[in-house]
């Protein structure tokens, strides 16, 4: 049974190379790895903010919201990876123009930016998996301001992945700086959120401390 299995995935995968489709997959992947990473992250970052959110959402919306925050983060960066060995193994870039930002010899800019959101998309995502390392007391402003680089990684990969690829459509470039936008208002909007409630939270230990 299992000789048997064995011999049809073989044969499978010989109509498949005869039919040209491992060619087309590495068409695909020339383009679409990035586009998919891309993609992931974005939709990581919007999540992200609908995970803080405690205007509209509840607690349970939340913990779904921060499950699909972690599950779009998890394939983004595989997606990256992908995109990264991709580019390597065609010749697009180096290996060292990968790791070292702005160094490669055709575009250092573009191509950097794209290396230098794959380290801040890394930040952000060890800081988010050690979370609770920074739990103790003093260290959570420490947290915030490493996992917000996702914000950075994020800007730095929209320019590399609309500028250092083919020329994307005009409503995927739309639909980008729709996202952008939306991000910049429910960041602001969280951050006025928060500093409200430090400033109500100031106002009451004042008062009590008066009142004792």
């Amino acid at each position: 049974m299992r000789r048997s299995l064995v011999l049809a995935a073989l044969l499978a995968l010989l109509v498949a190379a005869n039919a040209g489709a491992f060619e087309r997959m590495w068409e695909f992947l020339d383009f679409g790895a990035g586009v998919l990473a891309l993609v992931s992250l974005t939709a990581t970052v919007l999540w992200g903010l609908a995970a803080t959110d405690r205007m509209l959402l509840g607690s349970g919306h939340r913990l779904f919201a921060q499950a699909v925050h972690r599950g779009t983060a998890v394939g983004g960066l595989g997606f990256l990876v992908l995109h990264i060995w991709v580019k390597i193994a065609e010749g697009r870039t180096s290996a060292v123009a990968a790791l070292v930002p702005f160094t490669d010899a055709g575009r250092p800019l573009l191509i950097g930016l794209g290396t230098l959101a794959g380290y801040l998309f890394l930040v952000a995502a060890v800081t988010g998996a050690v979370r609770s390392a920074f739990a103790a007391r003093g260290r959570s402003r420490w947290w915030r301001a490493l996992h917000m680089c996702a914000y950075l990684a994020w800007c730095a990969a929209l320019v590399h992945g609309l500028r250092a690829g083919r020329a994307a459509a005009a409503w995927a470039e739309a639909g980008y700086l729709l996202a952008l936008a939306g991000a910049a208002v429910a960041l602001a909007l969280r951050l006025v959120v928060a500093r409200r409630t430090e400033t109500a939270a100031g106002s009451r230990g004042k008062d009590s401390g008066r009142n004792g």
